[in-house]
């Protein structure tokens, strides 16, 4: 390629309303720095605002939809209006350097305590299956109570209400998460959904949940601001599919019917192991494409680009519609578009500080030129 022409991750893609002046995107990581009552920090504020970029999209989360979303003491939500307010620093932090950020949004489902819900509350998912093993405390896993159909349609209100309480605090619009297990990929899924109803069973039974989640969020806030991730292949708690090719495609190809301009898709590629540290697996059989294939809007993948920065540009020119996530990369380095653009070495991470309080390994990475 002549070295006058730019590489496709650093060419513009409209994403939405907004047109974005690279591919690169921060993806939504939780890190559990979060305030009392999940509100957000004022290290929040400052983590976000030191990963924006003219142009680039971050993706802040995961906030839970509701107090009965289940979501783990210091995560930042968005239910009340303090939480509202708080997040409004950070959107307005983000603006100031013309970035863009939406908000994952989510309910945990069987992934959740009782402990943590409202007096009163049981763990809830699509069928009476708890996720096998013990959580990483050394817990076992809580059996849910399969949600009923007016739970199902509370949930669903409660997903398009958070939506609206993002563009109320500022965000350019919301990601469902509909990945790694959690809720509305527990009902798609077909290890966790065994239902006898509408909502179980068939593919288009299994995919309805999320698709109807899709459609009440577009209605609420638009099309163009809504986004939903997804996550075929993976096993992360227990969450797996008989046939994942046809039920996600079934996914994409419903969407492009039905909702063409919504702002993303958001795809973890298969070869990611969430909890293992390492170079991407390329001799996994399987991929993304046909899935991708019914879809013509923007997408984002996620998935191990950290260890090989030549796979992300590699990415990015398979098509005018691709976008690159760097989960762990960006956690490590503020100034990750640039390290990227000019090919400077990156920070490394340190794993130990992912999760743990206060500003250490969150807000204290140094910058390329502090570091040189």
């Amino acid at each position: 390629m002549p070295s006058s022409v730019a590489p496709a991750l650093f060419t513009p893609l409209k994403v939405g309303q907004h047109t974005l002046s690279h591919r690169i995107v921060y993806p939504p990581m939780t890190r559990l720095r979060g305030g009392d009552n999940g509100i957000p920090s004022e290290n929040d504020v400052l983590y976000y605002q030191q990963r924006a970029t003219k142009g680039g999209l971050i993706i802040a989360g995961a906030a839970g939809t509701s107090a009965n979303a289940g979501a783990f003491p210091h995560i930042n939500n968005i239910f009340t209006n303090e939480q509202i307010e708080a997040w409004k620093k950070v959107t307005a932090a983000v603006h100031e350097k013309e970035g863009v950020i939406f908000l994952q949004i989510a309910h945990l489902g069987r992934a959740t305590f009782s402990s943590l819900l409202p007096e009163g509350q049981h763990v809830i998912s699509a069928s009476d299956i708890p996720i096998a093993g013990v959580n990483p405390m050394g817990f076992p896993y809580e059996t849910p109570r399969a949600m009923t159909l007016d739970e199902i349609k509370t949930v669903t209100e409660e997903f398009a209400q958070a939506a609206r309480n993002a563009i109320t605090a500022g965000f350019d619009g919301v990601e469902i998460h509909g990945a790694n297990g959690f809720l509305v990929d527990q009902f798609t899924n077909s290890s966790s959904n065994k239902r006898t109803d509408h909502y179980g069973g068939s593919i288009e039974n299994r995919t309805r949940f999320a698709l109807e989640i899709v459609d009440a969020i577009a209605q609420a806030i638009g099309e163009d601001k809504t986004a939903l991730r997804l996550s075929p292949f993976s096993d992360y708690q227990d969450a797996t599919d008989d046939t994942p090719v046809a039920t996600w495609s079934h996914i994409t190809a419903t969407l492009e019917k039905t909702h063409p301009h919504l702002a993303y898709l958001h795809f973890i590629e298969p070869r990611v192991s969430l909890e293992v540290d390492g170079p991407a697996d390329e001799g996994s059989e399987e991929s993304l494409d046909p899935i991708l294939a019914h879809w013509s809007g923007p997408v984002i993948s996620s998935g191990n680009y950290t260890y090989d920065i030549k796979t992300a540009y590699a990415y990015a020119e398979k098509g005018p519609n691709k976008l690159v996530a760097f989960g762990r990369a960006f956690i490590a380095n503020p100034d990750l578009v640039e390290r990227v653009r000019n090919h400077w070495k990156l920070n490394p991470y340190n794993r130990a500080t992912f999760y743990t309080p206060g500003p250490e390994g969150y807000i204290d990475y140094p910058y390329y030129t502090e570091d040189k």
